[in-house]
Protein backbone atom coordinates (compact mmCIF):
# COMPACT_ATOMS: atom_id res chain seq x y z
CA UNK A 1 0.00 0.00 0.00
CA UNK A 2 1.20 3.68 -0.20
CA UNK A 3 1.81 5.51 2.68
CA UNK A 4 2.61 8.89 3.53
CA UNK A 5 5.05 8.00 6.05
CA UNK A 6 6.86 11.03 8.73
CA UNK A 7 10.72 10.32 8.94
CA UNK A 8 11.87 13.01 10.44
CA UNK A 9 10.59 16.38 12.98
CA UNK A 10 10.19 19.55 11.27
CA UNK A 11 8.54 21.07 7.99
CA UNK A 12 6.17 19.34 5.79
CA UNK A 13 8.38 18.03 3.22
CA UNK A 14 9.68 15.53 6.51
CA UNK A 15 6.57 13.12 4.86
CA UNK A 16 8.00 10.52 2.23
CA UNK A 17 5.26 8.21 0.04
CA UNK A 18 6.05 4.63 0.97
CA UNK A 19 5.41 1.25 -0.10
CA UNK A 20 4.36 -0.70 2.42
CA UNK A 21 2.84 -4.47 3.51
CA UNK A 22 -1.30 -3.90 3.73
CA UNK A 23 -2.03 -4.08 7.62
CA UNK A 24 -3.81 -7.47 8.79
CA UNK A 25 -6.53 -6.90 11.41
CA UNK A 26 -6.02 -8.93 14.47
CA UNK A 27 -9.09 -10.23 17.00
CA UNK A 28 -11.85 -7.27 17.53
CA UNK A 29 -10.23 -5.07 14.61
CA UNK A 30 -11.20 -4.50 11.02
CA UNK A 31 -8.91 -3.76 8.20
CA UNK A 32 -10.74 0.19 6.05
CA UNK A 33 -9.31 0.50 2.48
CA UNK A 34 -9.26 4.48 3.00
CA UNK A 35 -10.87 6.21 1.04
CA UNK A 36 -10.35 9.77 2.49
CA UNK A 37 -8.81 11.62 5.26
CA UNK A 38 -7.57 15.30 6.53
CA UNK A 39 -5.77 17.39 8.26
CA UNK A 40 -6.05 19.02 11.40
CA UNK A 41 -3.71 21.23 13.71
CA UNK A 42 -2.87 17.98 15.59
CA UNK A 43 -1.28 16.54 12.60
CA UNK A 44 1.03 19.39 12.52
CA UNK A 45 1.94 19.37 15.59
CA UNK A 46 2.87 16.54 15.55
CA UNK A 47 5.10 16.44 12.54
CA UNK A 48 6.47 19.95 13.87
CA UNK A 49 7.67 17.61 17.00
CA UNK A 50 5.25 18.60 20.15
CA UNK A 51 4.73 15.62 21.19
CA UNK A 52 8.18 13.31 20.37
CA UNK A 53 7.60 10.51 23.48
CA UNK A 54 4.47 10.36 22.34
CA UNK A 55 5.16 9.18 18.47
CA UNK A 56 7.87 6.96 17.49
CA UNK A 57 9.57 7.47 14.32
CA UNK A 58 9.19 6.99 11.75
CA UNK A 59 4.99 7.15 11.69
CA UNK A 60 2.14 7.57 9.64
CA UNK A 61 -0.02 9.82 11.72
CA UNK A 62 -3.59 11.32 10.90
CA UNK A 63 -6.95 11.14 12.22
CA UNK A 64 -9.81 10.70 10.49
CA UNK A 65 -10.95 7.55 8.59
CA UNK A 66 -13.47 7.51 5.64
CA UNK A 67 -13.53 4.26 3.82
CA UNK A 68 -14.56 0.57 3.12
CA UNK A 69 -14.24 -2.40 5.46
CA UNK A 70 -11.44 -4.71 3.25
CA UNK A 71 -11.46 -7.58 5.85
CA UNK A 72 -12.49 -8.28 9.72
CA UNK A 73 -10.78 -10.04 12.05
CA UNK A 74 -11.55 -12.90 14.62
CA UNK A 75 -14.96 -11.85 16.88
CA UNK A 76 -16.02 -9.09 14.58
CA UNK A 77 -19.39 -9.33 13.91
CA UNK A 78 -20.67 -5.53 13.48
CA UNK A 79 -19.34 -5.20 10.31
CA UNK A 80 -18.47 -6.97 7.25
CA UNK A 81 -16.40 -6.66 4.11
CA UNK A 82 -17.99 -3.98 2.08
CA UNK A 83 -19.46 -1.99 4.47
CA UNK A 84 -18.79 2.33 4.38
CA UNK A 85 -17.56 3.31 7.72
CA UNK A 86 -15.99 6.31 9.63
CA UNK A 87 -13.89 7.04 12.76
CA UNK A 88 -11.21 8.68 14.68
CA UNK A 89 -7.85 6.31 14.92
CA UNK A 90 -6.66 6.05 18.19
CA UNK A 91 -4.74 9.06 19.03
CA UNK A 92 -1.33 8.48 19.79
CA UNK A 93 -1.99 4.53 19.44
CA UNK A 94 -0.89 3.23 16.23
CA UNK A 95 -0.61 4.09 13.13
CA UNK A 96 -2.70 7.20 11.62
CA UNK A 97 -5.14 7.62 8.44
CA UNK A 98 -2.21 8.96 6.08
CA UNK A 99 -2.11 5.74 4.00
CA UNK A 100 -4.30 3.65 1.57
CA UNK A 101 -5.30 0.78 4.31
CA UNK A 102 -5.66 1.24 8.38
CA UNK A 103 -6.30 -0.98 11.05
CA UNK A 104 -8.81 0.05 14.03
CA UNK A 105 -10.55 -1.79 16.91
CA UNK A 106 -13.82 -2.35 15.94
CA UNK A 107 -14.94 -0.80 18.96
CA UNK A 108 -14.42 2.97 17.50
CA UNK A 109 -15.97 2.65 14.25
CA UNK A 110 -19.19 3.83 12.93
CA UNK A 111 -21.20 3.43 9.86
CA UNK A 112 -21.00 6.33 7.80
CA UNK A 113 -23.64 8.35 6.89
CA UNK A 114 -25.81 7.35 3.76
CA UNK A 115 -25.70 11.24 3.14
CA UNK A 116 -22.18 12.14 2.96
CA UNK A 117 -19.70 11.37 0.66
CA UNK A 118 -16.24 9.93 1.89
CA UNK A 119 -14.39 13.30 1.21
CA UNK A 120 -17.02 15.16 3.81
CA UNK A 121 -17.79 12.10 6.04
CA UNK A 122 -13.53 12.21 6.43
CA UNK A 123 -13.88 15.41 7.45
CA UNK A 124 -15.60 15.25 10.32
CA UNK A 125 -14.74 12.24 12.79
CA UNK A 126 -11.76 14.48 14.82
CA UNK A 127 -13.71 17.84 14.63
CA UNK A 128 -17.34 16.67 15.17
CA UNK A 129 -16.07 13.91 17.73
CA UNK A 130 -14.49 16.99 19.90
CA UNK A 131 -17.19 19.09 19.28
CA UNK A 132 -19.45 16.55 20.58
CA UNK A 133 -17.18 16.26 23.34
CA UNK A 134 -16.66 19.79 24.09
CA UNK A 135 -20.57 21.23 23.87
CA UNK A 136 -22.53 17.78 24.64
CA UNK A 137 -20.45 15.65 26.81
CA UNK A 138 -18.93 18.42 28.83
CA UNK A 139 -20.30 21.87 28.79
CA UNK A 140 -23.73 20.05 28.53
CA UNK A 141 -24.84 23.30 26.54
CA UNK A 142 -29.00 23.36 26.81
CA UNK A 143 -32.04 24.56 24.60
CA UNK A 144 -32.38 28.62 25.16
CA UNK A 145 -28.46 28.92 26.47
CA UNK A 146 -25.94 31.36 24.55
CA UNK A 147 -22.99 30.16 23.55
CA UNK A 148 -19.75 32.12 22.38
CA UNK A 149 -17.61 30.01 19.74
CA UNK A 150 -14.11 31.67 19.03
CA UNK A 151 -13.20 31.27 15.47
CA UNK A 152 -15.97 30.07 13.59
CA UNK A 153 -14.95 29.49 10.36
CA UNK A 154 -12.47 27.22 11.30
CA UNK A 155 -12.73 23.05 10.82
CA UNK A 156 -13.92 23.00 14.61
CA UNK A 157 -15.53 26.43 14.67
CA UNK A 158 -18.68 25.71 11.65
CA UNK A 159 -18.98 22.34 12.72
CA UNK A 160 -19.35 23.92 16.83
CA UNK A 161 -22.16 26.06 15.10
CA UNK A 162 -24.18 23.94 13.66
CA UNK A 163 -24.27 21.60 16.35
CA UNK A 164 -24.79 24.32 19.05
CA UNK A 165 -27.75 25.61 16.71
CA UNK A 166 -29.34 22.05 16.34
CA UNK A 167 -29.37 21.96 20.41
CA UNK A 168 -31.12 25.10 20.12
CA UNK A 169 -28.60 27.35 21.56
CA UNK A 170 -28.09 31.48 20.97
CA UNK A 171 -24.48 31.64 18.71
CA UNK A 172 -22.07 34.31 18.70
CA UNK A 173 -19.12 33.48 16.92
CA UNK A 174 -16.25 35.53 15.94
CA UNK A 175 -14.37 35.50 12.45
CA UNK A 176 -12.76 38.03 10.43
CA UNK A 177 -15.04 40.00 7.80
CA UNK A 178 -14.12 37.78 4.49
CA UNK A 179 -15.68 35.13 7.15
CA UNK A 180 -18.79 36.55 8.03
CA UNK A 181 -21.29 35.53 5.28
CA UNK A 182 -19.68 32.01 5.75
CA UNK A 183 -20.62 31.54 9.72
CA UNK A 184 -23.56 33.46 9.05
CA UNK A 185 -24.55 30.61 6.38
CA UNK A 186 -23.06 27.78 9.28
CA UNK A 187 -25.71 29.20 11.39
CA UNK A 188 -24.81 32.05 13.57
CA UNK A 189 -26.76 34.41 15.06
CA UNK A 190 -24.10 37.10 15.43
CA UNK A 191 -20.82 37.78 14.37
CA UNK A 192 -17.87 39.50 15.82
CA UNK A 193 -15.14 40.84 13.78
CA UNK A 194 -12.25 40.38 16.16
CA UNK A 195 -10.01 42.01 13.56
CA UNK A 196 -11.99 45.51 14.54
CA UNK A 197 -13.91 45.19 17.68
CA UNK A 198 -13.10 43.78 21.32
CA UNK A 199 -15.25 40.62 21.64
CA UNK A 200 -15.62 41.78 25.29
CA UNK A 201 -17.44 44.67 24.45
CA UNK A 202 -19.40 43.14 21.54
CA UNK A 203 -20.47 40.11 23.75
CA UNK A 204 -21.87 42.64 26.38
CA UNK A 205 -23.83 44.44 23.79
CA UNK A 206 -25.42 41.59 22.14
CA UNK A 207 -26.36 40.02 25.22
CA UNK A 208 -27.39 43.06 27.13
CA UNK A 209 -24.36 42.93 29.48
CA UNK A 210 -25.58 38.83 30.64
CA UNK A 211 -23.10 37.09 29.29
CA UNK A 212 -23.00 33.93 27.55
CA UNK A 213 -23.86 30.93 29.33
CA UNK A 214 -20.80 28.89 27.37
CA UNK A 215 -17.53 29.72 25.36
CA UNK A 216 -15.88 27.31 23.22
CA UNK A 217 -11.90 28.01 23.00
CA UNK A 218 -10.30 27.21 19.82
CA UNK A 219 -7.66 29.76 19.31
CA UNK A 220 -5.74 30.16 22.69
CA UNK A 221 -4.00 32.84 23.62
CA UNK A 222 -5.15 34.51 26.78
CA UNK A 223 -8.76 33.41 26.00
CA UNK A 224 -8.95 31.88 29.14
CA UNK A 225 -7.99 34.55 31.52
CA UNK A 226 -10.32 36.96 29.26
CA UNK A 227 -13.29 34.43 29.48
CA UNK A 228 -15.01 35.45 32.64
CA UNK A 229 -15.22 39.10 31.32
CA UNK A 230 -17.76 37.54 29.02
CA UNK A 231 -18.93 34.79 31.32
CA UNK A 232 -23.18 34.75 32.33
CA UNK A 233 -22.96 33.61 36.30
CA UNK A 234 -22.65 29.36 36.57
CA UNK A 235 -20.40 29.57 32.98
CA UNK A 236 -18.59 26.81 31.41
CA UNK A 237 -15.86 27.52 28.82
CA UNK A 238 -14.39 24.52 26.81
CA UNK A 239 -11.21 24.73 25.48
CA UNK A 240 -9.54 22.26 23.50
CA UNK A 241 -6.36 23.61 22.92
CA UNK A 242 -3.05 22.89 24.06
CA UNK A 243 -2.23 25.65 26.99
CA UNK A 244 1.47 26.69 26.72
CA UNK A 245 1.42 29.37 29.28
CA UNK A 246 0.12 30.00 32.56
CA UNK A 247 -3.20 32.31 33.12
CA UNK A 248 -4.71 33.92 35.81
CA UNK A 249 -8.60 33.04 36.31
CA UNK A 250 -8.64 34.62 39.41
CA UNK A 251 -12.08 36.29 37.92
CA UNK A 252 -13.47 32.82 37.35
CA UNK A 253 -13.66 32.68 41.07
CA UNK A 254 -16.55 35.51 41.10
CA UNK A 255 -18.42 33.66 38.05
CA UNK A 256 -18.55 30.74 39.70
CA UNK A 257 -17.11 29.59 36.47
CA UNK A 258 -16.15 25.88 35.17
CA UNK A 259 -13.61 25.20 33.24
CA UNK A 260 -12.80 21.70 30.73
CA UNK A 261 -9.98 21.10 28.98
CA UNK A 262 -10.75 18.60 26.08
CA UNK A 263 -8.99 15.88 24.28
CA UNK A 264 -11.43 13.52 21.72
CA UNK A 265 -12.13 10.09 23.40
CA UNK A 266 -12.79 7.66 20.48
CA UNK A 267 -15.86 5.83 20.45
CA UNK A 268 -18.77 4.88 18.18
CA UNK A 269 -21.82 6.32 20.06
CA UNK A 270 -20.22 9.95 19.48
CA UNK A 271 -20.38 8.45 15.72
CA UNK A 272 -23.88 7.24 15.53
CA UNK A 273 -25.08 10.76 17.33
CA UNK A 274 -23.21 12.67 14.26
CA UNK A 275 -24.49 10.80 12.12
CA UNK A 276 -28.00 10.79 12.87
CA UNK A 277 -27.73 14.77 12.97
CA UNK A 278 -25.94 14.44 9.55
CA UNK A 279 -29.01 12.24 7.85
CA UNK A 280 -31.26 14.66 9.19
CA UNK A 281 -29.60 17.84 7.66
CA UNK A 282 -28.65 19.70 10.70
CA UNK A 283 -25.03 18.74 10.68
CA UNK A 284 -22.63 19.07 7.21
CA UNK A 285 -19.11 19.80 7.11
CA UNK A 286 -17.58 22.46 4.39
CA UNK A 287 -14.36 21.15 2.49
CA UNK A 288 -12.48 24.33 2.02
CA UNK A 289 -9.31 22.54 -0.01
CA UNK A 290 -9.03 19.26 -1.27
CA UNK A 291 -5.34 17.70 -2.11
CA UNK A 292 -4.35 14.09 -3.00
CA UNK A 293 -2.45 11.67 -0.60
CA UNK A 294 1.22 12.99 -2.03
CA UNK A 295 0.43 16.20 -1.87
CA UNK A 296 0.22 16.08 2.42
CA UNK A 297 2.79 18.48 2.43
CA UNK A 298 1.39 21.12 0.46
CA UNK A 299 -1.85 20.45 2.83
CA UNK A 300 0.07 20.59 6.08
CA UNK A 301 1.60 24.16 4.96
CA UNK A 302 -1.63 25.37 3.77
CA UNK A 303 -3.24 24.75 7.22
CA UNK A 304 -0.51 25.72 9.17
CA UNK A 305 -0.55 29.19 7.60
CA UNK A 306 -2.76 31.89 9.43
CA UNK A 307 -3.21 33.36 5.71
CA UNK A 308 -4.57 30.29 4.44
CA UNK A 309 -8.03 31.78 3.39
CA UNK A 310 -9.45 28.42 4.09
CA UNK A 311 -13.30 28.37 5.10
CA UNK A 312 -14.37 24.68 7.43
CA UNK A 313 -11.78 21.60 6.28
CA UNK A 314 -8.67 20.70 4.28
CA UNK A 315 -9.91 16.97 3.14
CA UNK A 316 -7.07 14.00 1.52
CA UNK A 317 -8.75 11.81 -1.38
CA UNK A 318 -6.45 8.46 -0.02
CA UNK A 319 -8.12 6.80 -2.98
CA UNK A 320 -7.46 7.90 -6.59
CA UNK A 321 -10.09 9.83 -8.79
CA UNK A 322 -12.34 10.61 -5.82
CA UNK A 323 -14.12 13.70 -6.02
CA UNK A 324 -17.03 15.42 -3.99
Amino acid sequence: MKAMVLKKFGEPESFELEILAKPEPGPGQICVEVHATSINPLDYQIRRGDYPDLVPLPAIIGHDVSGVVDSIGPGVTAFSPGDEVWYTPQIFGGAGSYAEFHVADAAIVGKKPATLNHLEAASLTLVGGTVWEALVSRACLKVGETILIHGGAGGVGHVAIQLARSIGARVLTTARSSNHDFVKAMGADVVIDYEREDYIDAVAQATGGQGVDVILDTIGGNTLSRSPDVLAQLGRVVTIVDIAQPQNLIQAWGKNASYHFVFTRQNRGKLDELRTLVDRGHLRPHLGAIYSLPQIPQAHRRLESRSNGLQGKIAIAVKAGLTT
